[in-house]
């Protein structure tokens, strides 16, 4: 009876967020009555997105089914898998499981939205196994660009599913062990049902390079600009290579100051929880740096994806409070740009090399994630029955189910999945059935939803072409024009050079006015569509732009 309700047993993987995209990341796995999440992130706007701070998951499925809903786990402290729980938590307040360092970046975040004490959360360990609802949940030691990263061992009636979050192999980590491969191994000999693997770097080949292989050219740099001030901008969640430029700066007699709220607040949680080593007395405030020669101080920053608010660009465009660019100064980007940021990296480094500074932004960086090689030791040690391909824009998830097929998957046993997609899992076999709803809920400022698609485009609009508000005055009842129409134009045309266009337009909606009282229409909604109509078509045909129009009747 047992084999025939495993055979029957039917395990749903829901991917809410994060695939053919770099973000967002969050995943529900469905049993019967028993849904756990893993990750919850967000992502950063587009360009097309004017004035939006963040992007986050549409959670509707979750909110719709959040009887069933046990749990949150995370696999580690990046905003890309942990930035949305402040927001999903409002709706679906579950417990949050994740290890220690990731846990403590998580109750950060809750604290600044004041949802600390409203929060459930579990600090858990590696080999630790939780079980919730229908599912067991272990946590697997894994590599990637911040400490205590983890992939999850999904054990259900189905059969186990490993998620292996975002890694990389790396056998000299700089802080803690090396990635757990024996027990992907053990697991993997037990039979796994579906792999779902990063799929970020699959197109790059060979292995991804240690991180400890930066401290060395961290030190070559160091040795060879022994009279100049350097600064170095990376990803603040990296804390092996805040930890190596630390370990550079005090070999070679420096003091260190950093710059930037978010990694002044890691490093702060980071070295209170002993993730980070600090030489006593190395670090100084950036207000203490005049005090020094600027051959003995570093400054560590944010900045270094061109971020317009960050402190390395504030520094570059000539505004930062605390630090001036100089000419002797040493700039080092210790960071790739992620896919998207390239041009905002470049104008950076365009506006420090203005100011006569030396920049350097090659071989300063290895990757957190596996490459093509990483990810074939991971598969050949899984021996998964579906490859599962995750996390990354539509070519790296292809990428990967290219490695897959080098191992002899074919089609029928390599699932690759959009966001939304319901992929049921089983002993009798794999297969999408179904979509449920998924998308980008923006927050700007402290709305969270309340800017939706005809609200941007609406400031596509005005970013494109600008306003014209017209402005009259309407005798109540009759609807005789007692002042007006008025024109005021913003960001359309620069009004003194084109009085000639803006006498015309006027004269269009005199006409306007006319036509309406002569055929007697009062009704300010009709009114308004023939102003916007009449206008609109006269702008086009002089200027071949659309601005928005927006009419403003006022009765007396």
């Amino acid at each position: 009876m047992k084999k025939q309700e495993k055979l029957n047993s039917r395990l749903k993987i829901i991917p809410l967020g994060g695939l053919e995209q770099i973000g967002m990341n969050i995943t529900a796995f469905e049993y019967e009555d028993s849904i756990i999440v893993v990750d919850c992130g967000l992502a950063f706007p587009e360009d097309d997105m004017y004035g939006v701070d963040l992007v986050i998951p549409d959670v509707t499925y979750l909110r719709d089914n959040i009887e069933k809903v046990k749990g949150i786990f995370i696999t580690h402290g990046h905003e890309d898998h942990i930035g949305a729980i402040p927001y999903v938590l409002r709706d679906i307040n579950v417990p949050i499981y994740a290890t220690r360092l990731t846990t403590a970046i998580i109750e950060h975040k809750l604290e600044e939205h004041g949802m600390l004490g409203s929060t459930r959360r579990k600090v858990v360990k590696y080999g630790q196994h939780i079980n919730i609802g229908c599912f067991r949940v272990e946590f697997i030691r894994t590599n990637h660009s911040i400490q205590d990263a983890a992939a999850l061992a999904i054990y259900s009636p189905a059969g186990i599913v490993i998620h292996t979050g975002d890694f990389k192999v790396d056998y000299t980590p700089v802080f803690g062990d090396a990635i757990d491969l024996q027990r992907f191994g053990e697991i993997g000999k037990k039979g796994v049902l579906a792999l779902l693997c990063d799929s970020t770097n699959a197109e790059r080949p060979g292995f991804t390079n240690s991180e400890k292989s930066v401290g060395k050219t961290l030190d070559n740099i160091f040795a060879e600009h022994k009279s100049t001030r350097i600064i170095i901008a990376t990803f603040a969640s990296n804390v092996d290579r805040v930890q190596q430029i630390i370990n550079s700066a005090d070999r070679y007699g420096r003091k260190v100051a950093i710059e930037g709220r978010s990694m002044v607040n890691i490093i702060d949680i980071a070295s209170s929880l002993g993730y980070l080593s600090l030489p006593k007395n190395i670090l100084i405030d950036a207000e203490q740096l005049r005090s020094y020669p600027d051959e003995k101080t570093v400054i560590i920053t944010t900045g270094s994806q061109g971020e317009s608010m960050a402190a390395l660009s504030r520094m570059a465009s000539g505004v930062h409070r605390k630090v001036t660019i100089k000419p002797t100064d040493t700039i080092v980007f210790s960071s790739h740009p992620i896919p998207g940021n390239e041009k905002s990296v470049t104008s950076v480094i365009n506006d420090l090399m203005r100011k006569g500074a030396d920049v350097i932004f090659e071989d300063v960086h290895v990757s957190g994630h596996a490459c093509r090689e990483d990810i074939k030791l991971i598969y050949s040690l899984v021996n998964p029955e579906y490859a599962v391909p995750v996390h990354g824009e539509y070519k790296h998830l292809i990428a990967q189910s290219k490695i897959a097929a080098e191992l002899g998957y074919d089609s029928e046993h390599i699932k690759i999945l959009s966001s939304g997609d319901v992929l049921e899992i089983g002993a009798d076999g794999a297969k999408v059935t179904g979509h449920v709803p998924v998308g980008n809920i923006m927050v700007d400022g402290l709305g969270v939803g309340d800017v939706g698609n005809i609200v941007l485009r609406d400031r596509q609009r005005l970013a494109e072409d600008g306003i014209i508000i017209v402005v009259m005055t309407l005798e109540e009842g009759s609807g005789q024009v007692l002042a007006g129409p008025d024109i005021v134009s913003r960001g359309f045309v620069y009004v003194r050079n084109s009085e000639s266009l803006m006498d015309e337009a006027k004269m269009i909606l005199d006409d306007t006015m006319t036509w309406c009282s002569d055929h007697g229409i009062t009704d300010w909604g009709k009114i308004k569509n023939e102003v916007k109509d009449a206008l609109g078509d006269f702008v086009w045909k002089e200027t071949k732009r659309r601005p928005m129009i927006m009419p403003i009747i006022m009765e007396v």
